[in-house]
């Protein structure tokens, strides 16, 4: 059966994941007490986890941002990465995945959650992450394990391998008989389980589901197929070996019972990863590690704090890292590492030195970003890893709330998204407004809090500008002059210009047709510059588009003409002549893709109808069973809060792209509406 897998594998570094709310906090906290790590376990309710320790959590009793905590296990180091549930931050577990050598993957027996789980299971299945699945809240069971197996299947596109069953007692789980080990566990609270007698229905139930793992195991091994076949009994080292191999190879996902809250099936979920995780050797290889003595490692998430300034979590992948050590970073940063911090939550300690497998904080590496691959050798890493964020979904425009705060906003922007690159900050060019864009209401929220607790910014905050724009239907002549006489030299500058409407989507041309000198050619690109200006507001108070206009005549005055006159005579043509163009009002339409459920397309069809959506189509999400995916026409007017609408219809799964496509005319009730806020506004 090959190596030895259950051998200690070096420190290991193991995410947990899973949909929001499943208790991926709880079972760290279970973990960490349950392996001496802390004295007792927390609560995420009391505010008094290892996990979910910053104000914003706290405060929204959810996890919004990565955790990372060490403890020993039967003389081995483990690393947990408590990674947020909620796909509005899921950057950090994206981010953080490549490295990790497993995941425990957090559900319980919610239907509801399943779109949440295949996500997150698909993710690691692309990856070639081994996984575990972890069925939480056990305790609260209401129905047999073989439904619940049945119903979270589909979100695999492995075998869900039950690892153990659970003890009934009227109607109530007491314990769990492990089909690997072939023993029964009564559970004790915040105790280890109690070793009884396996026997009467749950010796006959434990046979039958023993022989169902077996089965599935064997789809990958002919020898352990023949055993069956002949009724064999197989080794249990064979089976263990059979386990930690099909794990390896993403062939199967096995689902072990628990209750964290009690900190039940927490030492044998222990047990299970350090016989059969792989180790920093295996991940290495997953990774293309090249062969090298230099330290190579992998940023996976920077931490801004008050006072110790800047730490870079990072997975050192292999060789040995000292404190003081000078890295160069696969994005071109240098930086010297001002100290090796292991972690564990809210409180860090120090260390000398790292080697392969180890998970710890690099401080003050100023130049370094998440995502880098990072080494102490002479050259530049190439890059192992690269994590693109997802296309944020919602945006805000921000501002100080005192103006002498402007640069320290910017400032604290930057560090915003170094910590999250799914923060987006776009400088809003025609409305002149800071647009922060990201992935949910809550994501937005928490951004803000951010800034005011941690960086000292207050902000306000509004719904962004949308880029209406407006053009013309009508083509006129137009004259514009500029005179003005004062002390010394005074001012002119005359124009004619044609103005006439193109096709939509051609922008703004300029042309000149003068003859016989009327306009000198010195300032004919001053005339284009008047235009233009006379372009940035129209008569219904937006920037002008799809115009062509053409200089045809003009005069001039050898001494009072200048660039300066025949600009101001330009826009003065402009603002005259574009009111007499019939103008009407342009929105920008949007290309809509959504991802949902099959469940939620009849309600997706029914909000995108609701905000003036045309569809376009709709067809299954290839590679993914049981999902649409749909595509509509939008104004952009009717995106701002679609994303709100499409997580509340979906359980918080659907997620859509957007794509700018063309402008479209807006007239009546509509156009009266908009163009009256924005005077408003102004």
């Amino acid at each position: 059966m090959g190596q030895d897998v259950r051998s200690p594998r070096g420190p290991r570094c193991i995410a947990l994941v899973g949909p929001f709310q499943s208790g991926k906090t709880t079972l760290l906290e279970a973990i960490l007490a349950r392996t001496g790590a802390i004295p007792r376990a927390g609560s995420v309710d009391a505010g008094t986890s290892v996990g979910d320790a910053t104000p914003e959590a706290r405060h929204h009793k959810m996890t919004v941002g990565l955790t990372a905590a060490t403890t020993s296990f039967m003389g081995d180091s483990y690393t947990f990465l408590d990674c947020p549930g909620s796909v509005e931050f899921a950057h950090d577990m994206r981010a953080a995945l490549p490295a990790i050598d497993a995941a425990i993957v957090v559900c319980e027996a919610d239907e509801k959650k399943l779109p949440q789980l295949q996500i997150i299971l698909r993710e690691l299945e692309e990856l070639k992450i081994p996984r575990f699945l972890f069925l939480n809240k056990i305790d609260r069971a209401s129905q047999r394990i073989r439904e619940t197996l049945a119903m979270l299947q589909p979100a695999s596109r492995v075998p869900l391998v039950l690892r153990q069953i659970p003890i009934w007692k009227n109607e109530l789980i007491e314990g769990f008989v492990d089909l690997a080990l072939e023993r029964a566990f009564i559970y004790r609270e915040h105790k280890a389980s109690e070793v009884v007698a396996l026997e009467g229905g749950d010796l006959d139930r434990e046979k039958e589901a023993r022989f169902s793992m077996l089965e599935k195991l064997a789809d990958h091994d002919d020898a352990l197929m023949e055993q069956l076949l002949e009724d064999i009994q197989p080794p249990r080292d064979a089976v263990f070996d059979d386990l930690a191999r099909e794990l390896r190879d993403g062939l199967i996902c096995p689902v072990l019972l628990g209750a964290a809250a009690r900190e039940n099936g927490v030492l044998r979920l222990m047990k299970a990863l350090r016989h059969e995780a792989p180790g920093i050797a295996e991940t290495a290889m997953r990774l293309g590690v090249p062969e090298t003595k230099d330290a190579l490692g992998y940023v996976f998430k920077t931490l801004h704090s008050q006072h110790g300034g800047k730490l870079s979590l990072t997975r050192l992948l292999a060789g040995h890292l000292d404190d003081g050590a000078t890295l160069q970073s696969s994005s071109g940063g240098v930086g010297r590492i001002s100290g090796i911090l292991a972690v564990n939550g809210a409180y860090d300690t120090k260390r000398a030195a790292a080697d392969a497998g180890d998970t710890v904080a690099l401080a003050k590496l100023d130049p370094i970003k998440t995502g880098d691959t990072v080494s102490n050798g002479k050259a530049p890493p190439a890059a192992l890893i690269t994590i693109e964020p997802t296309p944020p979904v919602l945006a805000i425009s921000i501002a100080a709330t005192d103006r002498k705060d402007d640069v320290k906003l910017g400032q604290a922007m930057a560090r915003l998204h170094e910590e999250d690159p799914s923060l987006v900050v776009v400088q809003n060019a025609q409305t002149h407004d800071t647009v922060l864009w990201g992935q949910g209401e809550m994501h937005l929220r928490v951004a803000g809090e951010r800034l005011r607790d941690r960086f000292g910014v207050k902000v306000t905050s509004h719904p962004p500008g949308i880029g209406y724009q407006e053009t013309i239907r009508k083509s006129i002549t137009q004259r514009g002059r500029h005179k003005k006489q004062s002390g010394g030299h005074g001012q002119f500058g005359d124009v004619v210009l044609d103005i006439k409407p193109l096709p939509r989507g051609n922008g703004f041309k300029f042309a000149e047709k003068v003859v016989g000198g009327a306009v000198p050619r010195n300032y004919i690109p001053a005339v284009e510059e008047g235009v233009v200006d006379g372009l940035a507001r129209g008569p219904l108070g937006f920037p002008v588009t799809d115009v062509e206009v053409t200089l045809t005549d003009g005069s001039y005055h050898s001494v009072d003409s200048s660039d300066l006159a025949f600009r101001t005579a330009a826009r003065i043509g402009l603002n005259e002549g574009l009111p007499q163009c019939q103008p009407v009002l342009l929105e920008p339409i949007h290309v809509v893709e959504i991802v949902c459920p099959t469940e939620a397309t009849a309600k997706i069809n029914a909000i995108l109808s609701a905000r003036r959506g045309q569809i376009l189509g709709f067809d299954t999400r290839e590679g993914w069973s049981g999902w649409d995916c749909v595509r509509a026409m939008m104004p952009e007017a009717e995106i701002g809060e679609l994303i709100v609408e499409l997580r509340s219809a979906t359980a918080g799964a659907g997620s859509f792209t957007r794509q700018f496509d063309h402008m479209a005319e807006v007239t009546g009730r509509a156009a009266d509406q908009i163009i009256a806020a924005h005077q408003h506004a102004a």
